[in-house]
């Protein structure tokens, strides 16, 4: 993380409270500006979206390449063409990939709702019949990974995140140990919200890990899997193949989708697993559903074409979201480097930044910054029940607002943590 550790600064009290006193005059000046600024949510931006706007040119014929009717029912796989742009981005072979409805969160949650009512393959019984199933979740994490966990009353047990990804001698132990534990949640790339890039030793021993639960699954959220903002994209090892390779052929559920390449409602969502898996998933989903909106899919395969014109299509959003990433890590560099009130992510890639406040401030920070017309996701989003125990962590989303919003917004969260840590730091001296 850069910036200062986040320790106390060997300052005396009267340089803490100059520090406190000129903390609170520009917090003072920061609520009279009446800002109202929102850092909430990692959503594209109105420019992002626009680069996308061919999408809403649907030509005839409306068919695929194979001659069908896309019109019709039918079609459950999703178009072959579609999977075929994005098997190499996903690494999932393109008839282990289905395309299905607009979002890969109502995928997870089907998963989830799958398993629960039937038995998945390896499996001895439905996860509705176990007296408690878990789930390892690496933290920080994604909150709406956690929401899937609460609604179905699965135990979630936090595992530690590494600069490579979350820490492996405790994943392996518990879930070696612990029959309850049917799966983790993963971000493997860009992670939310750090920016953790998995290292191949770590998707290796994900893959062959001993589980104490036959039907332990790996909830692959591939999310961020072509969203780089450098010239030079991450790569992960191959999971499903790594899975195949140490014997544990139907270890992974993969998925993705186009939320954050195209139109965020109006999407594609993916799901990619063995053969095994996919049968066992479209043995359900056939029950729900006909088949996807195919005439949608189309009209992402007509605009993106192939997998140079989906690498094309990222670089231009790199070009709209880096000078904001830039921006965040420039002015919290100039306010609070050196402090010793903070430290924060800079990736090369995703979403978001998290930022690093002294123990037991996040929460009042946030709190500061609402007060100042600044929006920031809730303190403790980072973990499962909304609970960071150290309440250190926050999560910065800098996509969707403006540049000159985003500079504002991010050097007023820079004068709430200057505020909130230095009278912090003279409360703990008395």
């Amino acid at each position: 993380m850069k910036g200062t550790p986040v320790t106390a600064p060997a300052l005396t009290i009267q340089e803490l409270t100059a520090q406190r006193d000129r903390a609170r005059e520009d917090f003072a000046a920061l609520v009279g500006r009446g800002l109202k600024l929102d850092l909430t949510r990692g959503k594209p931006s109105p420019r992002q979206l626009d680069l996308a706007n061919e999408l809403l040119d649907v030509r005839a014929p409306v068919v695929s390449a194979d001659g069908t009717d896309l019109r019709n029912y039918g079609g459950l796989n999703g178009l072959a063409e579609l999977r075929a742009i994005f098997s190499q981005a996903l690494q999932v072979p393109v008839e282990q990939l289905l395309a299905a409805g607009n979002s890969s969160l109502e995928l997870m949650h089907d998963a989830v709702v799958f398993a629960q009512l039937s038995v998945l393959p390896g499996g001895e019984r439905r996860w509705a019949d176990e007296p408690e199933i878990a789930f390892l979740c690496p933290v920080p994490g994604y909150d709406r990974h956690f929401g899937i966990c609460e609604r179905y009353g699965i135990t979630m047990i936090p595992v530690p995140m590494t600069e490579t990804g979350p820490d492996m001698d405790v994943v392996e132990r518990l879930a070696a140990d612990d029959a309850r534990i049917k799966g983790i949640w993963c971000v493997p790339k860009y992670s939310n919200p750090d920016g953790t890039v998995y290292s191949a030793e770590t998707v290796r021993r994900l893959a062959a890990m001993p589980t104490a639960a036959p039907d332990f699954r790996i909830f692959w959220d591939n999310a961020y899997a072509v969203h780089h903002l450098t010239d030079k994209p991450a790569e992960i090892a191959d999971l499903l193949a790594s899975c195949a390779q140490s014997g544990n052929p139907d270890r992974a559920f993969v998925f993705g989708s186009t939320s954050k390449i195209t139109f965020a409602g109006s999407g594609v969502g993916f799901f990619g697993a063995s053969a095994a898996n996919v049968k066992w998933w479209l043995s359900h989903t056939v029950k729900r559903s006909i088949g996807p909106d195919k005439i949608n899919q189309l009209r992402h395969v007509r605009f993106l074409k192939d997998a140079d014109g989906l690498r094309e299509h990222m670089r231009q959003h790199a070009a709209l979201i880096r000078p904001k990433f830039d921006a965040v890590d420039k002015i919290l560099s100039t306010e609070l480097s050196g402090t010793g009130l903070a430290s924060w992510t800079s990736p090369a890639g995703g979403y978001f930044i998290l930022l690093r406040v002294p123990a037991g401030c996040a929460a009042a920070v946030v709190a500061k910054a609402k007060e100042a017309g600044i929006a920031l996701t809730p303190a403790g989003a980072t973990h499962p029940h909304g609970d960071d125990p150290q309440d250190q962590l926050i999560r910065i989303a800098p996509t969707f607002p403006e540049l000159a919003e985003v500079e504002a917004a991010i050097d007023a969260l820079a004068t709430c943590v200057r505020l909130v840590g230095t009278e912090k730091l003279l409360a703990d001296r008395q």
